[in-house]
C-alpha cells in the first residue's frame, strides 16, 4: 500500500497512514498496531508473536503465539477457546462451561456443580453434586453409582445391586430375586 504520511516520534515509534485509511504504528520493542480503514478494525501484533484483534462488532480475537491457543471474546460475554490439540472450551456468560476434547467427548460444566459428559460412542455420563453418577450406555444399559451402591439396569428389567458392604442383589425382570453376601455365596433366591 502507498504511504500517504509518515510520522517519526523521539520515543522511537513510527506511525505510518496508508492511502486507503489504514494507519501503521511501529513500536521500538518490535509490536505493531495496524488500525483499518474503518477505523475499528484493529490488529495488534506483540514482538512475542501474540496477535490481539479487535473486531467492528467489539468481538476480541487473541492469539497465543507459543501455546498456539486462540482465545475469542464475543461481546455478548461468551468465551471460547481453541487449542492446538484441537480441545475447544466454551465459557458462557452465566458460568456454565463446554469443553469438547480432541476425541469429541463434550464434557459440560454447570453453575450448580453438576458435570455431564457425552462420549463419541453415545454414552452420556452424569454427575451430581452430591458425587452420585448416573452413566447411561449406547445400548440401553444405565448405571448409577451413589456413595451407598452402584446398579445396574438393563433393558430386560432386571436390576443388578452392588452395596458397598459387598452384598450383591439381583431383580430380574421375571420378579425373581437373588440375594449373595460379600463372598459371593447365595443367601437368598426366589424363583418365580
Amino acid at each position: 500500500e502507498e504511504i500517504q504520511r509518515e510520522t517519526a516520534y523521539p520515543d522511537g515509534k513510527v506511525e505510518k497512514v496508508l492511502k486507503n485509511g489504514c494507519h501503521l504504528i511501529f513500536f521500538p520493542n518490535g509490536t505493531w498496531k495496524k488500525v483499518g480503514s474503518d477505523g475499528k478494525t484493529v490488529t495488534i501484533t506483540f514482538f512475542n508473536g501474540d496477535v490481539k484483534q479487535v473486531m467492528p462488532d467489539q468481538t476480541v480475537i487473541y492469539y497465543y503465539a507459543d501455546a498456539k491457543t486462540t482465545h475469542t471474546t464475543y461481546s455478548d460475554g461468551l468465551e471460547v477457546l481453541q487449542f492446538s490439540n484441537g480441545q475447544i472450551e466454551k465459557h458462557y456468560p452465566d458460568g456454565k462451561k463446554e469443553i469438547t476434547f480432541p476425541d469429541q467427548t463434550i464434557k459440560n460444566l454447570f453453575t450448580d456443580g453438576q458435570e455431564e459428559s457425552i462420549f463419541p460412542d453415545g454414552t452420556i455420563v452424569r454427575v451430581q453434586r452430591d458425587g452420585s453418577k448416573t452413566i447411561e450406555f449406547n445400548n440401553g444399559q444405565r448405571e448409577l453409582h451413589t456413595s451407598q451402591f452402584k446398579r445396574r439396569e438393563y433393558p430386560d428389567g432386571t436390576v443388578k445391586t452392588v452395596y458397598m458392604n459387598g452384598q450383591q442383589e439381583t431383580k430380574y425382570g421375571s420378579g425373581r430375586v437373588r440375594v449373595k453376601d460379600k463372598d459371593g455365596n447365595i443367601i437368598m433366591d426366589t424363583k418365580v
